[in-house]
């Protein structure tokens, strides 16, 4: 099992998914980044008035969307506590499946596709801090898949704006992990993966144990995760499956658990 927590979501939605339903208990914010509208669905926080409230960022998969996010990370219904938005991502070639770019996706490095979606969170951040009473020190970021690898990115080029990242099904590149500095990660992998190898995926856990510095032997956790202990308080949780792409039902409550942990720290 693997210290860090992999959070896989189903991919299907494709070009419509800026105009699908928006699903009960959310609304559709918009931005404007570099000229172009940018989405996301906003589940506001049931709180007490003056206290501050930590906020989650959820991304889709490659070719999936805002809606299908929030259907399968489930975020928003099991910490309504919390501020959370599911972004919409664009077209985007993608590394391993639509190579024409025709499927909404998210940037795969710091400094890809002009930074238009590490701008879009500065964006979506500054409104958050602006509309809510956000508590800046319990700040996360999840995703799927390519969603995955934007949350890597995220660490590797905003780590300082987030207290914990939650990827999954994705791979920590080996010429962005070394941008990174240590932080709390729960990764979830399935063993049958058959877009993304989890010798991949493995050996990327690996360079997040290290970069974290954590033990690789492992304590039980919650639900089959595991834990692998920080030296420098950047604990790595797994959630190993045998399963394939797709996340496992109980991924969602598991990282939102992970999260909770985290934000009882500060």
């Amino acid at each position: 099992m693997l210290p860090i927590l992999l959070a896989v979501a189903a991919c299907s939605v494709g070009a419509r998914s800026q105009t699908a339903a928006v699903p009960a208990g959310l609304a559709r914010h918009s931005w404007t980044i570099d000229g172009v509208s940018r989405t996301a669905l906003v589940a506001a926080p049931r709180n007490t008035p003056g206290t501050r409230m930590p906020l989650v960022i959820v991304f889709h998969g490659h070719g999936g969307s805002s809606a299908n996010a929030a259907r399968t990370f489930q975020t928003h219904t099991l910490w309504p506590q919390a501020l959370v938005m599911y972004p919409q991502g664009l077209p985007t070639a993608g590394q391993i499946t639509d190579p024409e770019g025709r499927l909404p996706g998210w940037q795969h490095v710091p400094g890809g596709e002009r930074d238009r979606d590490l701008k879009l969170v500065d964006a979506m951040l500054a409104w958050a801090a602006k509309t809510y009473q956000v508590d800046s020190a319990r700040q996360f970021a999840a995703g799927h898949s390519n969603g995955g690898s934007m949350t890597y990115v995220l660490w590797a080029a905003r780590g300082d704006r987030f207290a914990a990242f939650a990827p999954s099904s994705s791979v920590f590149r080996r010429d962005v992990i070394r941008m990174a500095k240590p932080k709390p990660a729960f990764i979830v992998a399935g063993e049958q993966d058959p877009l993304v190898p989890f010798v991949a995926q493995r050996r990327s856990f690996d360079d997040v144990l290290s970069l974290n510095r954590a033990e690789t032997a492992a304590e039980s956790w919650f639900g089959g995760a595991v834990r692998h202990r920080s030296t420098g308080g950047a604990d790595v949780i797994a959630y190993i499956h045998p399963g394939g792409h797709p996340m496992p039902n109980d991924a969602g409550a598991l990282i939102v658990r992970f999260f909770q942990e985290i934000a009882g720290r500060h």
